[in-house]
């Protein structure tokens, strides 16, 4: 199966929209094959703001409509305490939100963008899906993501080379309880890390430190940067480590 032939066989649908390459790429493909398709975006305490304005800048380019829903993933005791299948609680949450908006704006049909390269045994939230009937077309039609990162370039989408982005929750170890305090550190941090030119690296909470993470090719620079970014993190964290087993 192709994009075309699925469309074709489901012309009406909800689109789970991050504001990533993946699911940017199914509402190009969405539109392209003439689908009535609409996109929602989940704002939460786990989402970075750039998330829903690249998510706003995509849907204005493609000239289509963006419903934005608000979840407190945080009054939810489980979410809040953070166990090792967090992501499956979360989605829950977050695709059953999805999904009563839509069916509320008459789309029964919810579809998200995971694709081929993913795979479910890093990705509890897939569990979710499942429950939920939550349509994979990507994945369904075998695209990986090396696949749509070319067919999103050859489309013209800015959110090709987009670096993979996992949600603010992933920075805090399992077990350890998340706090819009913890969030919202982390998400000052990482925004720092991104004015100075850094790209597809993470700052991860170990105790009260911030331990960087970054890829091999940008760790000249951060030694370069070393001063400035110790005084900036330093506001939100007690120490500032550098992993030095590079992102790949």
């Amino acid at each position: 199966m192709n994009l075309s032939v699925f469309f074709k066989e489901n012309p009406k649908a909800a689109v789970a929209f991050s504001g990533g390459v993946d699911s940017a790429y199914l509402l190009y493909a969405a539109k392209a094959a003439g689908a009535d398709v609409r996109a929602y975006y989940v704002k939460s305490a786990f989402q970075p703001q750039f998330e829903m304005e690249d998510a706003r800048r995509l849907c204005g380019e493609l000239d289509m409509e963006l419903k934005t829903l608000t979840v407190d993933v945080l009054a939810d005791c489980v979410i809040r305490e953070n166990p090792a299948d967090r992501c499956y609680h979360c989605k829950r949450i977050i695709f059953t939100t999805i999904a009563e908006a839509a069916a509320a704006d008459g789309y029964t049909l919810l579809l998200d963008g995971t694709n081929a390269s993913d795979e479910e045994g890093d990705r509890p939230g897939m569990r979710a899906l499942r429950e939920l009937s939550v349509r994979s077309p990507l994945r369904e039609c075998g695209l990986t993501k090396e696949e749509i990162r070319k067919r999103s370039k050859e489309a013209g989408l800015f959110t090709w080379e987009k670096p993979a982005y996992a949600c603010l929750a992933t920075r805090i170890p399992a077990g350890e309880e998340i706090t819009s305090e913890k969030l919202k550190s982390t998400e000052a941090a990482e925004d720092f890390l991104f004015s100075l030119g850094f790209t597809d690296f993470r700052v991860r909470r170990f105790g009260e430190a911030a331990r960087l993470h970054f890829p091999a090719s940008q760790l000249g620079r951060v030694l370069e940067k070393r001063e400035e970014i110790v005084k900036e993190l330093k506001q939100y964290y007690k120490a500032v480590l550098l992993d030095m087993e590079a992102r790949t």
